[in-house]
């Protein structure tokens, strides 16, 4: 059973992926867009969230176990997609699926893995795929379809970056220095550059159901914050819609994660799962999520600094760490599982 890290578990963390990962790798995982007000908001907003406990429950079991998209899973948080996890640790996806395997939590991968998907997939549980289109669909056509080939459960799209916003500490040349071959493994020799012009700016709804009928696999859109795109995704025939502002690295000033999550679970109204990432951090930030309306709650940097910072043990001790501090939380709060965490709002 893999043990819960001390208090300041984060701060150690961080300082240990800081002094392990090159220079240029660490920059561009801490960057964020603009003056970095949303990424630095997006922790806070979660921080602000207060609960109203309910008491006079029986709370000696509580369980936080639920099923997506046709998969169990032990708890209602899980790792979100980064890229360059193998400039972190030789293991990269690999380490990451093994880790959420064992957590029992779900495990989004990059369509920029530096693993294949077949190895990805070999390697753990279930496991969902996050995708960009590209401005020729055709160009990503054969990725997608080897992922689906090797067992995705559901494709990710993203739908924020029509192109990479400006990351100001980011220089082109940074990565001048880091051992690259591996990036994008799975496009095959045809892997697209991240620069303007190369990213699909034209999405539409249709390209919504148009990725599900072809890949016959759920289609989750990842990126919105307004209620009514929520309700276009639906229309559209999303299986669930994800609520991100993708870690403040697009639009800088975008409202925060955990100020837009309740409208659009509002609109959702329970038709589909509603997802959420941002600043999310520790159990607490967990318990706000679900309370707040979420389904699923998703961590992106804090397991890629632990794979640098202590590979896949680590990766795994935090997970550890982020349920037994939600368990804890969720007793706490007089709730048995993830449902009624609902009834902790004024």
């Amino acid at each position: 059973m893999t043990e819960a890290l001390p208090g300041g578990w984060l701060d150690d963390v961080l300082a240990r992926a800081e002094e392990r990962l090159p220079r240029s790798v660490w920059r561009y995982v801490m960057a964020t867009a603009g003056e970095g007000i949303t990424s630095a908001e997006n922790t806070e907003a979660w921080r602000r969230i207060r609960f109203v406990p309910r008491v006079l429950r029986d709370v000696r079991e509580v369980s936080l176990a639920g099923e997506l998209h046709g998969d169990a899973y032990r708890l209602p948080f899980g790792i979100a997609p980064t890229s360059l996890q193998r400039a972190a640790d030789p293991e990269g996806e690999l380490a990451m699926a093994r880790a959420a395997a064992i957590a029992g939590v779900p495990h989004v991968v990059s369509s920029n893995a530096g693993h294949r998907f077949a190895e990805i997939a070999a390697a753990g549980g279930p496991w969902w795929l996050q995708a960009y289109l590209t401005a020729d669909r055709a160009d990503c056509l054969p990725m997608l379809e080897s992922a689906a080939a090797a067992g995705a459960r559901a494709i990710i799209l993203t739908v924020d970056l029509p192109f990479p916003g400006t990351k100001h500490d980011v220089g082109d040349d940074d990565f001048s220095d880091v051992d690259l071959s591996w990036h994008r493994a799975n496009y095959d020799g045809r892997a697209v550059s991240t620069q303007r012009g190369e990213w699909a700016a034209d999405l539409a709804p249709a390209d919504v159901s148009w990725l599900g009928d072809h890949l016959g696999l759920p289609v989750v859109v990842k990126g919105v914050l307004h209620p009514d795109d929520a309700e276009t995704c639906l229309d559209a025939g999303a299986a669930a819609v994800w609520v991100s502002n993708h870690g403040g690295r697009q639009l800088d000033r975008t409202i925060t994660t955990a100020s837009a999550l309740p409208a659009v679970a509002a609109r959702v109204g329970g038709r589909v799962p509603v997802y959420v990432d941002g600043g999310v951090h520790g159990g607490a930030d967990v318990l706000a999520a679900l309370a707040l309306g979420a389904d699923a709650v998703f961590l992106g940097r804090v397991p890629l600094l632990a794979l640098a910072a202590g590979g896949e043990e680590l990766v795994g001790s935090v997970l550890a760490t982020v349920e037994a501090e939600l368990e804890e939380n969720l007793r706490l709060a007089g709730c048995r599982n993830a449902a009624e965490t609902r009834q902790l709002g004024a």
